[in-house]
């Protein structure tokens, strides 16, 4: 008796020596990820989920599971913690009206901010996109400067995104706001999966239709990375982007070929095509029949969407793998499920 009382005392005290970060969204592919290198850094995770049963994540001395949702009282959870950070989100893409998104992704965020203000937290980091800001080309890439640009600003998921972080870097309060930006994010732990869909696409296929645009692709792992460097190294009131290669669709598939060893044919779609889909998503929607299809989606896979990681480099210290490690990552994932 006297053995286990001492170590639950050990258990105790080693707790308070670490610093203490509440989570949400941890059930998705980055959350996932950034709950490993938390971890992994000594930080005592408190994670926000719907049911602990259905968490792919078993509760420990640096891990402990908290039940409800974005709208819950969290003030007793809230209490001693260090930092806030923010992942969870509305992503899905055939959701048709803006409140669909403004709910979670804005208002959501709005009430978990005033809840950690009122707990003292020291940093709040809020997860959004990088289609907040405005994309380049291969010649001028985009950066943390760049207003949001068409199509994105009639996305709802990235316009909710940008209300979120309009909102919070308005705010004069002692705690400390840090918006990090992802591009799109490959990898390991891609249980739904999520954007690891992609990689569906490809693989295994005999033909692959590919769009002409192209997009900044990332390893998950470093965009964890990326958010536990700016729990010590974030300034306050700045964005950050999380991003790496930007690649033409046709390359990435290429790459997505070379690492499973397969040589299908590539077929570019034409332009026209994904024009009519996306207006024949439009008239679906408009019938108010959810689809993924719209003239925005298939608009940014028209465009070259590339962005500039160099602020990251340069404030956070982040050292970016090469994204056949992300797609390698993701496909070994898929196979071992």
């Amino acid at each position: 008796m006297d053995q286990i009382t001492s170590n639950d005392e050990c258990h105790k005290k080693r707790n308070r020596r670490m610093k203490k970060v509440f989570v949400t969204g941890i059930t998705g592919l980055l959350g996932n990820n950034t709950v490993i290198k938390l971890v992994e850094n000594g930080y005592f995770v408190i994670a926000l989920v719907r049911k602990k049963g259905v968490c792919f994540f078993k509760e420990n001395e640096s891990l402990t599971l908290v039940e409800g949702d974005l709208f819950s009282d969290l003030s007793k959870h809230l209490k001693d913690v260090d930092y806030v950070i923010h992942i969870a989100a509305e992503t899905r893409q055939n959701l048709l009206l803006y409140r669909d998104y403004q709910r979670i992704n804005c208002e959501a965020t709005i009430h978990l901010f005033c809840e950690s203000v009122k707990a003292n937290v020291q940093k709040f980091l809020f997860i959004s996109s990088a289609n907040t800001l405005g994309f380049g080309s291969f010649e001028e890439l985009g950066n943390e400067k760049n207003d949001q640009k068409y199509p994105f600003t009639h996305s709802f998921y990235a316009k909710s995104k940008s209300e979120a972080e309009n909102f919070l870097l308005h705010q004069k309060k002692n705690t400390k706001v840090i918006i990090l930006n992802p591009a799109f994010m490959i990898g390991n732990h891609d249980y739904k999966p999520s954007s690891g869909k992609i990689i569906f696409w490809v693989w295994k296929k005999n033909m692959v239709f590919y769009p002409k645009g192209g997009k900044n692709f990332v390893n998950v792992e470093d965009v964890a990375t990326g958010i536990v460097c700016a729990l010590k190294k974030g300034k306050k009131g700045e964005k950050y982007l999380l991003a790496n290669e930007n690649l033409t669709y046709r390359d990435f598939f290429t790459k997505v070929n070379t690492v499973t060893d397969q040589q299908p044919i590539m077929i570019p779609i034409p332009d026209f095509i994904l024009q009519f889909l996306g207006f024949l998503g439009d008239f679906l929607r408009f019938c108010r029949i959810k689809t993924n299809l719209s003239s925005v989606n298939m608009k940014a896979l028209l465009i070259n969407n590339y962005y500039s990681n160099q602020k990251s480099i340069d404030e956070l210290g982040i050292q970016y793998q090469p994204i056949e490690k992300a797609i390698e990552d993701a496909v070994n994932f898929f196979k071992n499920r």
